[in-house]
């Protein structure tokens, strides 16, 4: 399998303001790939190698103890267990991971946690009393590159920067603590999907699984990432609002023979109520139709119930919405 050429970006300068040259790079990176390499990010390995420590240490508990939390319907938060949730795509598919999902803290006291059932205060796991902090201080990292990449792609696209991050006031940003157990041959671990989400930021596992398939290319291409690099991708919603210039890339993980995978992809998403169309005019061959972002998380969320019915094909994020 070849091997995919994704950019490397230090953005080191985005922490002083805006930088040309900088940009001009992610620019690049959204067009051609979808996907760029993020070094200069300010994360230190310490804390890189902590919240993989203590992912890793959830994943581990007897499955006794990780049904406790299991995640719910009507709460969109908790242990999702192995091969649980349905492709839905009438074929009987599922994916072969277990994971922990997470959302962005709302106390129900707030008004808006009663606008839109995926807000809300996650579960955490009371015998791992250091998940909580952990998983939080590194959340809050991905905020601060999350909103310096936000504001780079609203110069990039000439529109009102302050006006683009007012989108992600009380944000619908989640994480998913991910495990593919070791298989004894490849094995599909996540279906090929694209994000439906504006950003997604990955801290690679070396031993590699994660495949992509770029605008250009007919054959998926192994994604190899530096150490202590981030991966960065984009999502459906960023395509829309770019007017189809950005690219919201397929990818895929294949399970590897023997090794066991695990990752946290945090993804980033505006508010609830925030309707997603073009900011600039669109390319001539795009067409999406708008929709907010309650609607897609609510859609794709509900879509993953083995016997849920179909998500509309309008918003299905492998054909568009």
């Amino acid at each position: 399998m070849p091997e995919s050429d994704i950019p490397l970006i230090d953005i080191s300068p985005l922490f002083k303001g805006p930088h040309r040259t900088t940009e001009e790079a992610i620019e690049y990176a959204c067009i051609h790939s979808g996907f760029f390499q993020i070094t200069g990010h300010g994360i230190a390995s310490e804390l890189l190698h902590s919240v993989r420590s203590v992912v890793q240490e959830y994943f581990a508990q007897e499955i006794d103890e990780k049904l406790r939390d299991k995640i719910t319907r009507d709460n969109y938060r908790g242990y999702i267990p192995e091969s649980f949730f349905s492709t839905n795509n009438a074929v009987g598919e599922v994916d072969q991971y277990e994971g922990y999902k997470l959302h962005q803290e709302v106390p129900t006291t707030e008004i808006i946690s009663h606008q839109c059932n995926l807000y809300g205060p996650n579960k955490w796991p009371l015998n791992i009393p250091r998940m909580q902090p952990l998983i939080s201080k590194y959340w809050e990292h991905c905020d601060c590159i999350t909103t310096l990449l936000l504001s780079a792609f609203a110069r990039i696209l000439r529109i009102d920067a302050s006006e683009f991050l007012s989108f992600f006031e009380w944000p619908l940003t989640n994480m998913t603590l991910l495990h593919y157990p070791p298989r004894q041959k490849p094995a599909i671990g996540i279906h090929p999907h694209k994000d439906t989400d504006a950003l997604t930021l990955l801290v690679p596992d070396n031993c590699g699984g994660l495949y992509i398939k770029p605008r250009n290319s007919q054959t998926w291409l192994l994604a190899e990432v530096r150490e202590n690099a981030l991966l960065a991708n984009i999502g459906d919603m960023l395509e829309i609002w770019s007017g189809g210039r950005f690219q919201s890339t397929p990818h895929k993980v294949i399970s590897q023979p023997h090794t066991a995978r695990f990752s946290f992809p945090y993804f980033s998403v505006p508010r609830h109520d925030v309707v997603v169309q073009p900011l600039v005019e669109p390319l001539p061959e795009f067409t999406r139709r708008s929709a907010s972002a309650g609607e897609i998380s609510r859609a794709i969320w509900q879509s993953n119930w083995a016997d849920a019915a179909p998500v509309s094909e309008d918003l299905d994020p492998q054909k568009g919405w």
